[in-house]
This record gives structure tokens, C-alpha cells and sequence, in this order.
């Protein structure tokens, strides 16, 4: 049997019948009006992740959508994938937060519905994880990244806000806000049981209380291409990641994130290479 039966063998079971066992890993997808590219999305992911041949389990965290974005998800009735309603549009990082909270499996991704960075590098994140790592950033500023199509603007604005990110919070992560990132499940729970930011700069929320934590979070070069027909304002978003910078520094030091009843956290055992993730 070829590889590509193989796999279209294992989407259709995915497809069709309902899981025996936990998943080993879990896909969240954060969605906001997405009707026009969810299912090609959806569709992707299912067909790389059947692949692998591990149970896996798609979780789609709406954002409170105005299009058809819910209704073409349900339609499909796929039995291992869930689709979270939300009653209105919270941001971004309440969707993520949900997401990652619902999910059940070991290892636990983050990525974007525009798949700007493609679920084919999975792989590379998960060879972190196997290293020892408790979260694995894909990043398009690492050495050996591809970024294709980015507009002058986003990057003058990227380059702006990672010096302040280094200066003001000592991350040395250059790319905080790339949609693409692996949790193990202990990590992903402890993060997202303190993450509070509801916008876009979750993401720096999350590897800011990573570092305080004490996790250990590795940067990966992914492939990145700017997915046409995005609704972000990059500018604005900018003025707002800016504002919450602020408000997470204060928030910090008002000791408002309870960090020391997270830490240590709890690790777990890689499946492929059975070294102890601890």
C-alpha cells in the first residue's frame, strides 16, 4: 500500500468514525469569519495530521462569527472535531484560551486559520518537543526561516515591537507573535489557566509567563507565507500589542498571575523517542 492510500485511508476513518482512544494530539484553530478559507484549511490540516498515523483530535474555537463560518463547520459532522461557539466576538486570545483549555491531547497546537504558516511544519515543532522542550515557537525571524510576501509595513512594525519586547521584557524569542506553537499538555494548561489577554498579543502573554514559569521554550524556522484577504489592521494591532505590553508588565508586578501554583509543571513522556520530558 503507497503512502498516499495509506493516508487517504486514515482521513476517511478520521472522518467518519469517532476515535477509540485519547488523542495524542490536539489541533486548535481560532476562527473569526473564516467562511471562505476554513474548510480548505480543515482540510489540510486533516490530510497532514492523518498522515502521521497517530490519533489526533481538531478543535475549531469560534470567536463569535457573523458569516457561515459555524454552520459549514457543523455541516461536516466530523466526529473528532469539535467546534466552540462563542455568543460574540471576545478576540483572539479568549478563542485560543477556550481552545487550548478543551483540548485532551498530550501535545496541544496553536495555529491559525489563513494556514499563513503551513500545518506541514508541524513536524518540525514536534522534533523540539521530543528534545525536552515544553513549548515550541515557530518563528519567521529564526535562522532558516522562509518569509514570503510580507508588506514593508508589517516588517518595519515586527522589527519595532521585538526591540521593545527584548528591552522591556527580556524575551529573547525574536518572533513572539507567529500563529504557530506546540504546547505539551502540562504547559499548555498552566499558561492558558493564567493567560487573561483576550487580543492579539496573547501570544507574548503566553511566552512572558512561559519564562517566569521556568519552561523551557524553543524557537523554530517555519515557512511563512501573508496569506491573502486577512481583516487585521496591522498598524492598529500594533498600537494596541504596545498597550497591553504595559498592562501585562503591571499586571506582573502586582502579583496578579499566580505563577508559583503553576511551577514546576508536571512533564510528560515523548511517544516516539521514549525520553522522560521532564
Amino acid at each position: 500500500m503507497s503512502p498516499e492510500t495509506g493516508t487517504y485511508q486514515a482521513y476517511r476513518k478520521w472522518v467518519t468514525e469517532a476515535a477509540t482512544v485519547p488523542p495524542l494530539i490536539s489541533v486548535v484553530i481560532p476562527a473569526y469569519n473564516e467562511e471562505w478559507r476554513i474548510l480548505p484549511t480543515v482540510g489540510a490540516i486533516a490530510t497532514h495530521m492523518c498522515s502521521r498515523g497517530e490519533p489526533w483530535e481538531l478543535i475549531i474555537a469560534d470567536d463569535g462569527s457573523t458569516d457561515t463560518t459555524v454552520s459549514l463547520l457543523e455541516d461536516l459532522r466530523f466526529p473528532n472535531m469539535t467546534v466552540l461557539v462563542a455568543a460574540r466576538n471576545t478576540g483572539k486570545g479568549d478563542a485560543v484560551r477556550r481552545g487550548m483549555l478543551a483540548a485532551r491531547g498530550k501535545f496541544i497546537l496553536f495555529a491559525d486559520a489563513d494556514q499563513s504558516t503551513p500545518i506541514e511544519q508541524f513536524d518540525r515543532l514536534m522534533d523540539k518537543i521530543k528534545d525536552g522542550f515544553d513549548v515550541a515557537v515557530g518563528s519567521r525571524a529564526a535562522d532558516g526561516a522562509t518569509v514570503s510576501s510580507k508588506s514593508a509595513l508589517r516588517k518595519i512594525l515586527s522589527r519595532g515591537l521585538n526591540l521593545i519586547v527584548r528591552a522591556g521584557f527580556g524575551i529573547e524569542i525574536a518572533d513572539t507573535q507567529c500563529g504557530f506553537k506546540l504546547f505539551t499538555a502540562p504547559a499548555a494548561r498552566s499558561l492558558f489557566t493564567l493567560q487573561v489577554v483576550d487580543g492579539f498579543s496573547f501570544d507574548l502573554e503566553v511566552i512572558y509567563l512561559a519564562g517566569r514559569l521556568g519552561l523551557r521554550a524553543a524557537e523554530v524556522p517555519v515557512e511563512w507565507i501573508d496569506a491573502p484577504g486577512s481583516t487585521v489592521d496591522a498598524a492598529k494591532v500594533s498600537l494596541q500589542f504596545v498597550a497591553d505590553l504595559f498592562k501585562i508588565k503591571v499586571r506582573d508586578l502586582r502579583g496578579q498571575y499566580s505563577v508559583t501554583g503553576h511551577s514546576p509543571v508536571a512533564r510528560v513522556t515523548s511517544p516516539h523517542s521514549g525520553t522522560s520530558i521532564d
